[in-house]
């Protein structure tokens, strides 16, 4: 009786030794494997993401196109290293009173339709100048009596047109009465707020005027595709005004013959610069200041490649034409007011700014340009679409979008004027002293300008970019200002802590524990010592287990 009772308590003992084994394998274990899971996830998160941030860092591809530019004779790279020295030359000759003071009329209805979309605005106002600050070279009584010809007084048979046959666009009279001198550095090309049905309609019939009719009469083949290409042609413009645009007009296609993807880039390229324009200068409605805004480059800009090479294109014709212009420009008498000293200094900065223009090497040709004898009911054409283009202006809802778009208008049809209206022999000063009046050469010198400035925009937006994906994946990894990780733990913290309460009770019982190990660890291999006698007493066969603590 003694013996099995005896027994009973040595299996009783040894049922209670087995069972704290076992809770304190279970206490250790999961503990240990938790946190080196734990450890090891962290280590892997943050060296990925670390690799992610060097990464983006090193990425200098968003917006930074490279190679030849399509249609050029000048590649992305060579362009920036121009804008790069000619920008700030250009940029404080805009400032002079020759180039900063622009007359125009920003009154003519549109030929088109009726407007009823005026931007109230106040950003869309022009400020305009007093007659009395008009530097009197200017005024229109004067400017009626200038002896511009070296053969006498100059004839104006064209007087009433708005446009030569040598003009690609509708140039501004300094001599109409309803015109108005506006001191551009005093109006900035910015945000204005000017958008909706009136704006989209104004873009949407610029980019309409890209369909031209001729091209298939130029080719026979092509005779029964007119119908069908000009159906087409619309569908693609309309796509181009909502974004959804594939075509790419930039490379060489049979479908777009040469001089009518120059036509589509242009038009592109002037409303990529504008667009980039309002967003380098947005004006932040909360705060009220000024500075540049990211997500609107990248949503009108950014994500679209076609359109930032579309603007270098524009600068290289831009480029192109005043270097094509380079001994007129020299020996153009630039009168700003009566100083003459002023006068001199205005001439030495573009004839510096032209020798830097001249040293460059030749980034377009335009004798490829309606070359074929063929051609020319294409050129007349081009240049009917290009003055529609300058009228469209004239319904722009925006006084400040208005002045910006007819002033750049011009400038373009300035250049295309200079590269295939004058052959080069015919550019001589001192036979023609007239090819270009003062409203053409402040235009062309300004459009160059905001092109220039439109380079310089992507390369700060580029950087933007770079910093705010480099911001954005360190936030993704929850660092530190001291540089230590914690989204792991938190995110571990955060979802245990948010289950039931007896699991977090458990949890800490388990912390407490385990904080005990080194303590528990010699009575741990006592206990299974002594389970293992025990066991071989009655010979019963010792789990691994308990063995591998014993040792």
């Amino acid at each position: 009786m003694k013996l099995q009772r005896k027994s009973r308590n040595h299996l009783f003992h040894l049922t209670l030794a087995f069972i704290l084994l076992l809770f304190f394998l279970l206490c250790l274990t999961p503990r240990t494997l938790t946190l080196s899971s734990s450890s090891q996830l962290t280590t892997t998160r943050q060296q990925g993401s670390w690799e992610e941030i060097n990464n983006v860092s090193e990425d200098s591809n968003y917006c930074a196109p490279s190679g030849l530019i399509s249609d050029a004779h000048c590649d992305f790279e060579t362009v920036e290293r121009i804008n790069t020295d000619i920008s700030p030359k250009l940029h404080e000759l805009i400032k002079t009173d020759f180039f900063k003071y622009y007359k125009l009329n920003l009154f003519k209805e549109c030929p088109f339709w009726t407007e009823n979309g005026q931007c109230m605005n106040r950003a869309c106002s022009v400020e305009t100048m007093n007659k009395s600050d008009v530097p009197e070279i200017y005024k229109s009584d004067v400017l009626g009596a200038l002896h511009t010809s070296p053969a006498g007084l100059l004839f104006r048979p064209f007087e009433k047109c708005e446009f030569t046959d040598r003009d690609f666009c509708v140039v501004e009279d300094e001599n109409d009465v309803e015109g108005v001198f506006v001191n551009l550095q005093d109006n900035p090309e910015r945000f204005t707020g000017y958008a909706g049905p009136s704006a989209g309609r104004v873009w949407k019939s610029i980019y309409e005027e890209n369909c031209f009719n001729v091209a298939q009469r130029l080719d026979p083949s092509r005779k029964n595709k007119l119908t069908s290409s000009l159906s087409v042609c619309k569908n693609q413009l309309s796509n181009i005004m909502l974004g959804h645009d594939q075509t790419d007009y930039g490379n060489d296609n049979d479908e777009v013959c040469f001089e009518k993807r120059v036509y589509y880039r242009l038009i592109s390229g002037l409303h990529s610069s504008i667009s980039i324009h309002i967003c380098d200068e947005y004006l932040n409605q909360t705060t009220g200041e000024w500075g540049p805004n990211l997500d609107c480059f990248t949503s009108r800009i950014g994500s679209h490649p076609e359109r930032i090479q579309n603007i270098y294109f524009d600068y290289v014709i831009l480029l192109r034409a005043i270097s094509k212009m380079s001994h007129y420009l020299k020996e153009y008498e630039f009168c700003a007011g009566g100083d003459k000293n002023e006068d001199l200094r205005i001439k030495d900065m573009v004839t510096e700014l032209v020798n830097a223009v001249t040293s460059c090497p030749r980034t377009f040709n335009e004798k490829l340009m309606f070359a074929s004898e063929d051609s020319r009911l294409l050129k007349e054409e081009f240049k009917n679409r290009f003055r529609n283009v300058s009228r469209i202006m004239d319904c722009v809802g925006c006084d400040k979008c208005r002045l910006w778009g007819k002033l750049q208008i011009t400038g373009i049809g300035t250049a295309l004027k200079i590269l295939f209206s004058y052959d080069d022999e015919y550019l001589d000063p001192h036979v023609n002293s007239n090819l270009l009046t003062r409203t053409e050469i402040v235009a062309l010198f300004n459009t160059f300008n905001r092109f220039s400035e439109s380079i310089s925009a992507i390369e700060r937006f580029r950087r933007l970019y770079r910093e705010s994906m480099k911001v954005q994946a360190k936030n993704n990894i929850g660092e530190t200002d001291d540089g230590i990780t914690t989204t792991t733990f938190v995110s571990t913290e955060k979802n245990y802590t948010s289950t039931e309460s007896t699991k977090l009770t458990t949890h800490r019982i388990i912390e407490f524990v385990f904080s005990l190990k080194d303590s528990i660890i010699p009575y741990a291999k006592n206990l299974s010592s002594f389970i293992i006698r025990q066991l071989e007493h009655w010979h019963i066969p010792v789990p691994f287990g308990i063995s591998v603590i014993e040792s």
